[in-house]
């Protein structure tokens, strides 16, 4: 319990660090952090995929969060002349040049495929299909985690992309700390209060199959807890007046953080769910090691995969209707 206790302080030291620096000092050091949070999650996904019997392209995955992180920065570098969704559609473009790429190594270097087909004992699969399967497999790797996770970086630059968002006007970086600070608490509030409120009350399990612990009064619980202390950090930013000024020139209102809580906490346990379904049919108990008490990268950040892409659409949504 202590481990696991003064693992969670170290986290959140870390990350208060990373957006202390972001305010202070520069935008490129919590683009370093998720950096490294992807990196290392699509590592522990190659792990998964090979306890799932997904033959992949290991290289191909973990190169994967450098190659999209490069191209999000260029992009948004470039934004007056290419935009967020054409930035979108690039990171794209490099996913399906790396299936291709995937694809004809895999079929061109016949001999070592042939080996790994007979390794696998997959005699009645053809080198076409073997080499398909490893590329859509890779491509599985590559989509999630490094894909998804990589729109935060986009929200960590919301407030420079202002031909993506016109009606942003300079925020001193005011707007993207607001944004990246829900990202990361809508799935912290939902873990920690789930995970007290269903071992208080308990009842009947969410998802015996997927995940034994879980409960439904704890998913209702971490959900109520989530939008009231979302609802809360909203009103303490307000009266602090840099972030009123935000608030006030988006229209951001509490109805709306509202929202945009209610349905990020229920994205959260989706993709905690989905998860530890993955890690179930890998035969894992954990993605890896790296965190005592907590498990590896992908346990302690697959929430935060599906909330960031919801996020920085709701809050566009939001600054493009103002």
């Amino acid at each position: 319990m202590k481990k696991r206790l003064y693992t969670a302080l170290g986290m959140v030291v870390v990350l208060a660090l990373a957006f202390v620096l972001k305010m202070f000092v520069s935008n490129y050091f919590f683009d370093a952090l998720i950096l490294g949070i992807t990196a290392v999650s699509a590592y522990e996904m190659t792990k998964i995929l090979a306890g799932m019997g997904k033959y992949n392209n290991k290289y191909v995955i973990m190169a994967m969060p450098a190659l999209l992180m490069t191209s999000s920065l260029v992009s948004i570098a470039f934004d007056s002349q290419i935009g967020l969704i054409w930035s979108i559609l690039i990171n794209i473009g490099i996913l399906a040049v790396a299936f291709l790429v995937t694809f004809l190594v895999s079929f061109l270097t016949k001999k070592s495929s042939i080996n790994e087909i007979k390794f696998r004992k997959l005699d009645n699969t053809s080198l076409a299909k073997f080499s398909l399967r490893k590329a859509f497999n890779t491509l599985f790797g590559m989509v999630y985690p490094s894909f998804l996770l990589m729109f935060m970086t986009f929200i960590n630059h919301i407030d420079e992309m202002t031909t993506s968002f016109p009606k942003v006007v300079e925020f001193g970086g005011y707007l993207s700390f607001v944004v990246l600070l829900f990202a990361f608490l809508i799935p912290s509030f939902t873990d920690t209060f789930a995970y007290l409120t269903g071992g208080l009350i308990g009842g009947k399990k969410l998802a015996p199959k997927i995940s034994p612990n879980k409960t439904i009064s704890g998913a209702v619980g971490g959900t109520i807890w989530c939008v009231l202390l979302c609802i809360c950090t909203y009103f303490i930013l307000n009266a602090i007046p840099a972030f009123y000024q935000v608030f006030n020139a988006t229209g951001f209102a509490f109805w709306q953080i509202l929202l945009i809580s209610l349905f990020g906490s229920v994205i959260a346990q989706g993709g905690d769910l989905f998860e530890s379904l993955l890690k179930r049919y890998a035969g894992l108990k954990d993605s890896g090691r790296i965190f005592p008490g907590h498990g590896g990268m992908l346990d302690r950040c697959d929430s935060y995969i599906y909330v960031s892409p919801y996020l920085l659409l709701a809050f566009g949504i939001l600054v493009l209707l103002i």
